[in-house]
Parts: C-alpha cells; structure tokens; sequence
C-alpha cells in the first residue's frame, strides 16, 4: 500500500523555489564578489589587463619559443615589444592630436553651434554655456586645488596599476606552461578535469575576442582613416586612432567615435562631405558587423548585441570607461563556461539515458 506523500508544497512548486534560492545566492555572491573587486581595484584590475595583455600575445610568445627563443627572454621581448608598438602608437597619435586637435575642437565647436543656432532653445548656445560655466568656476572655484591633488593621484595610480600590470603580463607569458599544472594541484582530484576544461574555454575566448578585436579595429581605422583622407577631412590620423581605441568598447565605441568624424567634417568641409564622411563609416560598420565579425570572432565569441549592451551598461556603472573596456571580455568568458557545462550535462544526460 502506498504511503501519502508528507511534501508541504506540490514538486512544481519546490523546484522553483530551488532555482530561486541558487540565484539568489549566485547573486549574492556575484555582488560581494564585484564589491571586493571595487574595494581593492588597484590590485584586481592589473590582474584583469594583464590578462587580456596575456591572450592578445600569446600568439607571439609561442612563435618566439618555436623559433628557439628561452621562455623569460620571449616574454621579455614581447613585453618590450609592446612597450615599442603602444608607445610609439601614443606618439603618433599624440602628435597628430597636438597637430590638429586645435582644429578639430574648432570643427566640433562650430558644428555645435550651428546645431544650436538652428535647434536649440533660448539659453542654450555657445556663448550662454560659456557664460554659464564662468559662473560655475567661479562659484565653485575654491575647489580646484583638492581637484587637482585628486587628478594628480589618479594619474599616479593609473601608472602604478599599468607598470603592475606589464610585469604580470611578463609573469603570466613566462609561466604560462606552467598555469594548467598549478590550477590542477588546487583542485579537487574529483574536478581537475571539468576546471581545466572551463579555464580553457574561458581563456580562449578572451583570447579569441582580443585578437579578434584588434584585428577589426586595425581594419575599421585604416579604412575609416583613408576615407577621412581623401575627403580632406582635418585630423584624419588622429579620428582613426580615435576609431581604433573605440573599437574594443562595442558598438558604442563605434557610433562616438563615427559621429565625431561626421561632425568634424560637417563643420570643416560643409554637408555634402559630411554626407560622404556618414556613407564611409556606415560602410565600414555594415562591413564590420557582416562579414569582419562573423569570419574572425563567430568561432570564439558568441554573444547576443543585447547581452552585450547589457554588459557594457554594468561595466559602465560599476567602473566606468575601464569597466566598459573589461565588459565584454569577462561576458564572454562566463559565456564560454556555460557553454562548456552546458555541453558536458547535455553529454552525460544522454550517456543515463543511453
């Protein structure tokens, strides 16, 4: 004779509640976790770059080990590598924006004002915003001293973490061979094998989408950078290197970086260069979005546009243009992993059932 069932509440009903409580939980943690991130953001996010740093050169430091160079000294070289190629990027680009920076912010001023003479309410030109934010220094002008200590600690600070995060990158490229042998010995016998399986899925698709990145940022500022120059639109050079930078944040990287070159020949060269200046950015975003990232990222990174307009939102309120940097690699990461265990469980449900 069967027994009557004791269960206070119907299965339908405890299930739920049990997915309630796991993502309450995996919630809960995941906030502490972002709140010790934030707390000590000096130490975490050298960590984080030179990771990136790692997946993005990687490729090279195998190829230096394959053609016989000693471990430290590939990383070594590529370090020093980097250090030539982003340094000698922040010159030229430096040099382009000192060279026509002064022009741009005049083409961005006088397209400013044009849209405000036309569009804008009373109270709201140029000349109304200067007098405006004369009064604001001058209301709040006693604060500038404590502005300027505090800019010039978050320079020191930004330095230290990008000196920090150069070394890591270093270490990490160096020891590289040695990480899965570490990330095996803290883990427990019974799930070695599923850790390393999710480590590597989440390495290779941050390393997928740096590269990937970077590859489709060098294409989208050289052929943005072209169009620019042949419309004689001024600081060319230094929009693209604007499109380059504007590259690693999605789509709306894009667009800022888009309008201001829009606007800049707007103000510069008149309505019908700006019209040929939108056609060549709208052409290298329909070339971006169809052909560049579905043959070089679709393989390593698999994100729906929404989830990564989400995740740019989060970055953006939790660390602001950095955390719109780390985004969406991190989102990729925990993406890669889900689709491992995904894989696995759907693997071993068929292997019962089978």
């Amino acid at each position: 004779m069967q027994e009557p069932s004791t269960a206070l509440l119907p299965g339908p009903i405890r299930r739920v509640g049990a997915w309630c409580v796991v993502v309450l939980l995996v919630a809960g943690v995941g906030y502490v976790g972002i709140r010790l991130c934030a707390e000590f953001r000096t130490a975490v996010v050298p960590v984080l770059l030179a990771l990136l740093g790692t997946a993005l050169l990687g490729p090279l430091h195998r190829w230096l080990i394959k053609v016989g160079v000693g471990r430290s000294l590939a990383a070594g070289l590529t370090c020093v590598a980097v250090v030539g190629v982003v340094g000698g990027a922040v010159y030229i680009v430096v040099a382009a924006l000192i060279e026509t920076g002064d022009q741009i912010v005049a083409s961005l001023k006088d397209a400013a004002r044009g849209i405000t003479d036309r569009f804008g309410a009373a109270g709201t030109s140029l000349d109304d915003l200067a007098s405006n934010a004369k009064d604001l220094l001058g209301k709040f002008g006693g604060t500038a001293a404590s502005g300027v200590i505090s800019g010039v600690s978050v320079v020191g600070e930004v330095i230290a973490m990008a000196v920090l995060a150069l070394f890591l990158v270093f270490f990490f490229l160096r020891d590289s061979h040695r990480a899965v042998g570490t990330l095996r010995s803290m883990t427990p016998a019974a799930s070695r094998d599923l850790v390393e399986a999710l480590a590597r899925r989440a390495f290779g698709a941050v390393e997928g989408f740096m590269r990937g990145t970077t590859i489709i940022a060098l294409i989208d500022a050289v052929c943005i950078g072209v169009g620019l120059l042949v419309l004689d639109v001024p600081g060319a050079v230094g929009l693209a290197a604007l499109v380059f930078v504007g590259a690693y944040i999605p789509y709306l990287g894009a667009f800022i970086s888009g309008a201001v070159a829009v606007l800049v020949a707007l103000a510069d060269r008149g309505f019908v260069i700006a019209l040929w200046a939108l056609g060549i950015v709208l052409a290298v975003q329909v070339l971006e979005g169809h052909v560049l990232q579905p043959a070089i990222q679709s393989r390593t990174v698999q994100m729906h546009p929404a989830v990564v307009l989400v995740a740019l939102t989060a970055g953006a309120s939790t660390s602001g243009v950095l955390g719109m940097l780390l985004a969406v690699p991190l989102t990729a990461a925990a993406f890669a992993v889900a689709h491992e265990l995904r894989e696995r469980y759907a693997e071993d449900a068929s292997a019962v059932d089978s």
